[in-house]
C-alpha cells in the first residue's frame, strides 16, 4: 500500500501513469527507442541535464559521464532520460559566456518544469555551466545532484608544470616583452590542455566544482577528481544511484542549499584561494533559493580565513595534485575542526558535512597546508567599499602583490576594452608602475555580460622594464585562473552611472585592502559636475536576448541575475499539451 501511494505521488506519473488518451500519447512516443512497458510502472524518472557540446572543449567528455549516470540510475531502479541545455564554454564564446549564464539557467529551470521528471542530475564543467545549472535547478526545486566534469591533467612544457589560464597570461606577457619566441609560445599551447576537462588551476571551474561539494549539492570528492580518472566515472554512477533515493526521500535543493550551506561555501572559497567569480555566482544561486546572501557575508565570513591550498594562480600546484593530496574533504575537515564550518549541514548523500569529512586524510601538506601553518594567512576574498564603489567591489589578496595592497596612484583611464587595446602599447602613453589602470564600461550592462577583462594587460613599455603587476580597477570580472592586484566588480558599474564612470586620468585613487577601502580623491562638487555632464553609453543591441539582458540584469553585488528570475517557482505539473 505504501508503495502504491509512493507511485501516485511521483510527479512523472501525471504523464506516464494515466490509462487514457494522454497516457497513451506520452508513453507511446518514448517507446520508439524500444523502451519496455515496465519503465513506466511508477519508478522515478530522472533527467540527466547534459551540457555536452563540441563548441565547449571543457565538457567534451560528458557523453561518457552521462552514460555512467545512466547506469547508476538504472541500477537503483530509476528511469533515466537525458536532455540538453545550453553549454557555456568560456574559452570559445564571445563576447563572454557570462552573458548567457542567465539564459542557460532559464533553459534548465523551464526544461525541468516542462518535462515528466522526478529528479535531475546536473552535468557541469566549464565554469558558467555550474552556476547556471544550480540556479535553474534551485528555482525548479526538484531533487537534484551536481556532477562536475573534473579538471584536466597537468600541463607540461619543456619539463615544467604549466597551468591553464595562469601560464597563458604569463607567457603572453613574456611574448609581448620579447622574452620568448612565437615558436616557444605555440609549443606551450600544445602542452597546456592535454586531456578532457576544465581548467586545472584553481580557476572558476574548479572553484565552482568545489562550491558544489562545499554546498553539499554534490557527492564528496566531486571537486578535484581529474576528468580522465576512472574515479570521475564512478562518482557519476554513484550520483545516478543516489538521485533515485533522493526522489524517494524528497530531498530537494531547498533542504540542502540553506544559509548554513552558503556560509560553509564562503569560508571554503577563502580557504582554497578560489575565484572572485564565485562571489557573483553564489549570490545568484542563493537568491534563487530564498537565501539573502550579500557582500557583507563574504566580508564577515571570509576575512581572517587562511588560504590553505597552494595552487595556481595563487601558488604552484594544480588540481591533479590537490586531488592526490586528499582534495576538498581535507580542507573541509580542517575548517570544521577549527570551528569554521557548520558541521550539521545536510548534503545530498543524506549525511551531514561532518559525517562526510571527519575521516579525511591529507597526503601532502605542501599542497594542502594546515590552518596552523597556512600557505597564505588572512587571504580570503576581500570586499572593498568607498566613494568609488558605494555598493562594493572585490579583490583576491592571495593572487595580489603584497606591496600593492595599500597603494595610492594616479589613474590612467580607458573608456572601453577597445580603448585599452588601442592605447596600452602606445610608447607615448603617460603611465608608470605607480599608476592605477582604470577600465570603464565592462560591467554587466556595459560589455554586456561583465567579461573577464579586469586583469588588464600591462603596457608593453612597462613590461620591458620588468614590471609584472600594477593596481587595476574595473567593473569587469577576471578569470579565476588570473592573478595580480586587480579590483573587480565595482558596483554600480560605469554603464549604470556609477562613480567609476566619473573617473578621469590624473585623478588620485587609494586602495587599502586591509581597511576595505577604495577611495577616489575628487571632491563632491567636482563629481556632481561630472555626473551632470555624463552621457550613458548607447545600448549594444536594440533587439533579442542582449536587449533583454541589458534591460533586466542586476548589478554584480546582487549576483547579476535577471530581476524577474530571483526566487523560485517550483515544479507544478503543467497543463496537458493536447
Amino acid at each position: 500500500m505504501a508503495e502504491e501511494q509512493q507511485k501516485k505521488t511521483l510527479r512523472s506519473q501525471e504523464w506516464f501513469g494515466r490509462q487514457d488518451k494522454m497516457g497513451f500519447y506520452y508513453r507511446s512516443f518514448l517507446k520508439n527507442r524500444g523502451i519496455p512497458q515496465d519503465q513506466f510502472d511508477g519508478r522515478p524518472v530522472i533527467g540527466i541535464c547534459n551540457t555536452w557540446s563540441e563548441l565547449n572543449p571543457c565538457n567534451s567528455h560528458f557523453r561518457t559521464i552521462a552514460e555512467h549516470v545512466r547506469y547508476g540510475v538504472l541500477e537503483a531502479g530509476g528511469f533515466p532520460l537525458e536532455f540538453p541545455v545550453s553549454s557555456l564554454g568560456e574559452v570559445t564564446m564571445r563576447p563572454t559566456a557570462m552573458l548567457y549564464r542567465n539564459l542557460a539557467a532559464m533553459d534548465v529551470e523551464e526544461g525541468i518544469r516542462a518535462h515528466p521528471l522526478d529528479g535531475v542530475v546536473l552535468l557541469m564543467g566549464c565554469d558558467k555551466t555550474t552556476p547556471a545549472l544550480l540556479m535553474g535547478a534551485a528555482s525548479a526545486d526538484l531533487p537534484a545532484i551536481g556532477v562536475s566534469g573534473g579538471p584536466q591533467l597537468r600541463g607540461v612544457y619543456r619539463g615544467q608544470i604549466i597551468g591553464s589560464g595562469t601560464n597563458i597570461i604569463s607567457m603572453s606577457e613574456q611574448l609581448r616583452a620579447g622574452e620568448i619566441t612565437l615558436k616557444e609560445f605555440h609549443e606551450a599551447e600544445a602542452g597546456m590542455n592535454r586531456s578532457h576537462g576544465s581548467c586545472m588551476t584553481m580557476g572558476t571551474a574548479s572553484s565552482m566544482a568545489s562550491m558544489v561539494e562545499a554546498l553539499g549539492i554534490g557527492l564528496p570528492t566531486n571537486a578535484a577528481i581529474p576528468a580522465v580518472d576512472a574515479r570521475r566515472n564512478e562518482l557519476a554512477r554513484l550520483s545516478g544511484r543516489r538521485i533515485v533515493q533522493m526522489v524517494h526521500e524528497d530531498l530537494t535543493p531547498t533542504k540542502i542549499l540553506t544559509r548554513e550551506a552558503f556560509e560553509n561555501a564562503i569560508r571554503t572559497l577563502a580557504a582554497i584561494g578560489g575565484s572572485t567569480n564565485a562571489v557573483v555566482h553564489l549570490i545568484a544561486i542563493a537568491r534563487r533559493i530564498g537565501v539573502e546572501l550579500t557582500l557583507e557575508d563574504f566580508d564577515r565570513l571570509g576575512r581572517g580565513v587562511h588560504c590553505q591550498v597552494n595552487l595556481m594562480p595563487s601558488g604552484q600546484y594544480l588540481m591533479e595534485d590537490f586531488y592526490y593530496a586528499g582534495g576538498l574533504p581535507v580542507v573541509l575537515r580542517d575548517l570544521a575542526e577549527a570551528g569554521l564550518l557548520h558541521k550539521d549541514a545536510l548534503t545530498v548523500n543524506g549525511r551531514t558535512m561532518w559525517e562526510n569529512v571527519r575521516e579525511a586524510e591529507c597526503w601532502n601538506r605542501e599542497v594542502i597546508t594546515s590552518i596552523a601553518e597556512p600557505f597564505k594567512p588572512d587571504a580570503g576574498i576581500a570586499i572593498l567599499r568607498g566613494n568609488l564603489a558605494p555598493n562594493g567591489a572585490v579583490i583576491k589578496p592571495s593572487a595580489a602583490s603584497p606591496h600593492l595592497l595599500k597603494h595610492t596612484g594616479r589613474a590612467v583611464v580607458f573608456e572601453s576594452i577597445e580603448d585599452l587595446h588601442h592605447r596600452k602599447d602606445d610608447p607615448d602613453l603617460d603611465i608608470d608602475a605607480d599608476c592605477i589602470m582604470v577600465l570603464q564600461n565592462c560591467g554587466p550592462r556595459g560589455y554586456p555580460g561583465m567579461a573577464e577583462v579586469g586583469n588588464m594587460p600591462l603596457p608593453q613599455k612597462l613590461l620591458k622594464e620588468g614590471v609584472r603587476d600594477m593596481v587595476r580597477i574595473s567593473d569587469a570580472r577576471m578569470s579565476g585562473t588570473a592573478y595580480g592586484t586587480v579590483v573587480l566588480h565595482v558596483a554600480p558599474e560605469a554603464a549604470a552611472g556609477g562613480p567609476l564612470a566619473l573617473v578621469r586620468s590624473g585623478d588620485l585613487i587609494t586602495l587599502d585592502v586591509k581597511a576595505g577601502s577604495l577611495h577616489l580623491h575628487v571632491d563632491e562638487a567636482e563629481l556632481a559636475a561630472r555626473r551632470a555632464a555624463w552621457v550613458p553609453p548607447a545600448p549594444p543591441m536594440d533587439r533579442g536576448y542582449t536587449r533583454m539582458y541589458v534591460e533586466h540584469v542586476l548589478q554584480a553585488d546582487e549576483g547579476a541575475d535577471f530581476d524577474f528570475l530571483v526566487g523560485k517557482s517550483g515544479s507544478p505539473v503543467p497543463r496537458d499539451n493536447h
